[in-house]
């Protein structure tokens, strides 16, 4: 299978919420980094976070960009009752089919911050 198709099928599944499917992509001693809450996982800690979080999630890739060994996505996911919205971007290392290494930073999606607004700088991303 080819890679991009390979990061499109793992977020499929982190979506879907199925931790048997997701430990299929990570090689056994692979380190998983959240960087904007300072968690590094083990692939088991990982699935953990994503499987047990509450709700029903939905998602979709935005953007991937493949340089070498390194695959980059970026990845919108929300609640299903849109209560929560975030973009993901995850950096990929792989070793054949399976993920060695995921660097992720995530970040809430919403309004320009006030100060922003009352200086009346910046427009919406079409």
């Amino acid at each position: 299978m080819d890679i991009k198709k390979r990061v499109l099928n793992f977020w499929e599944t982190v979506i879907e919420q199925n931790p048997t499917k997701i430990q299929t992509y990570f090689q056994s001693n692979a380190i998983i980094n959240w960087h904007n809450t300072n968690e590094s996982f083990t692939p088991e800690e990982y699935i953990i976070a994503n499987c047990e979080y509450p709700g029903k999630w939905c998602g979709e890739v935005e953007r991937i960009e493949i340089i070498d060994d390194l695959v980059i996505s970026v990845t919108r996911v929300w609640l299903a009752d849109k209560s929560v919205s975030v973009h993901a971007t995850s950096f990929f290392k792989f070793s054949g089919e399976k993920i060695v290494s995921l660097d992720e930073y995530w970040g809430d999606d919403g309004a320009a911050p006030q100060w922003r607004q009352d200086k009346k700088i910046g427009k919406a991303i079409k």
